[in-house]
């Protein structure tokens, strides 16, 4: 069925790209996960709307959100796609390739994380088909991305295109976390509508997905939050942001649930240190500077089916632990590491609160 529907969406992609010319101001931005578009392809949209007038074509999952938005999907949205002069997409976009763009059209995939973490793309083992579909849609970009020198072959590697192809040139979705300048201002709005946070510091847990309901379920039993409250209530409170992909609605007792919450940039700027396993979210804390520990019990596990580019114990930028214990001892501890900061050397090398700016002089200025 999926086929089916990228392939009417080409057909009729492929027809208005041959009836109809590109027009110059017409940018089409592509978030198929991430319908609020408070990434990168905001910020792109920001720098852009300072440079002129410009008639943006948005598409993600809220177009099939009834009969008649799924209808301009395929009709509308695919004729401005195929007359756009640039297109900006933070992930795989799988119709991309089926579709025949004209040659004057820049088709650039920023991606929706920094640096190197898992490994991802044409890196990791995939059915046949899908595999096929990934090689057809990375063969339509004209450039990827990425946040520094240090991952641009990785890049080159995860998207099979030429080194060439692979512009280090930062990550725009960073750019509102160096930029921000209303972080206590946040950070009191936050406090006011959950007061339990008042006068702590605030630890932010935000595991990945391991794309199996009991996995996900088994990996949330192995945190103790009774025993961290104990420990640590008295000077910490523990925020929990579950990652969208997990199944069902699964809780953490004894922790603030933020898992809704709009922003995770604004969860980031208002919180004093992360948690997390295997998520790139890490990324961000160690930008600002913040310290990140990692609770892995699964690590055997969840690499057998997900491996990492780099060796996992030596590479995190802070402590590991395998138990609850361990974590607490791990939070008292925690601080930005040498290692950390060899850490963003590597994976974020380019990004300085600029990337939009350079981004847009290079694909649309030039």
């Amino acid at each position: 069925m999926k086929e089916l529907f990228y392939r009417l969406f080409a057909l009729f992609f492929n027809i208005s790209s041959a009836l109809f010319s590109v027009k110059e101001n017409r940018v089409t931005l592509l978030s198929p996960h991430n319908a609020s578009f408070n990434d990168s392809l905001g910020e792109i949209r920001r720098e852009l709307e300072k440079r002129g007038e410009f008639d943006f074509n948005l598409i993600s999952h809220k177009d099939f959100s009834s009969a008649l938005s799924a209808l301009s999907f395929f009709t509308k949205k695919a004729y401005l796609l195929a007359t756009s002069r640039y297109v900006f997409m933070n992930d795989n976009f799988m119709p991309l390739g089926y579709l025949n763009f004209r040659k004057e059209t820049a088709v650039v995939q920023l991606w929706h994380a920094e640096g190197a973490f898992k490994k991802f793309g044409l890196d990791i083992d995939q059915p046949e088909a899908i595999r096929k579909r990934e090689i057809a849609l990375n063969k339509k970009l004209s450039f990827v991305i990425c946040s520094g020198e240090g991952v641009r072959d990785i890049y080159a590697s995860a998207f099979g295109v030429e080194k060439e192809k692979v512009l280090p040139l930062g990550s725009p979705r960073a750019d509102v976390l160096l930029n921000s300048k209303n972080a206590a201002e946040l950070r009191a709005a936050f406090e006011a509508e959950h007061p339990e946070c008042r006068g702590k510091k605030t630890v932010l847990y935000a595991p990945t997905f391991r794309d199996d309901h009991e996995c996900d379920r088994k990996f949330l039993s192995y945190f103790d939050t009774k025993l961290f409250n104990e420990k640590l209530g008295s000077e910490y409170v523990l925020l929990v942001r579950l990652h969208p992909q997990i199944h069902g609605k699964m809780l953490l007792e004894g922790a603030v649930d933020v898992t809704d919450y709009p922003s995770v940039n604004e969860l980031t700027l208002i919180s004093d240190m992360l948690i997390t396993d295997y998520s790139s979210i890490c990324m961000d804390f160690v930008l600002l500077d913040k310290p990140c520990v990692f609770f892995a019990p699964d690590l055997q596990e969840y690499s057998s089916r997900r491996p990492f580019y780099f060796d996992y114990l030596t590479y995190v930028p802070g402590e590991t632990a395998n138990t609850t214990a361990e974590l607490i001892e791990a939070v008292k501890n925690a601080s930005v590491s040498e290692r950390a900061k060899a850490f963003r050397a590597l994976n974020l090398g380019a990004v300085d609160g600029k990337s939009a700016g350079r981004i847009a002089e290079v694909i649309v200025d030039k």
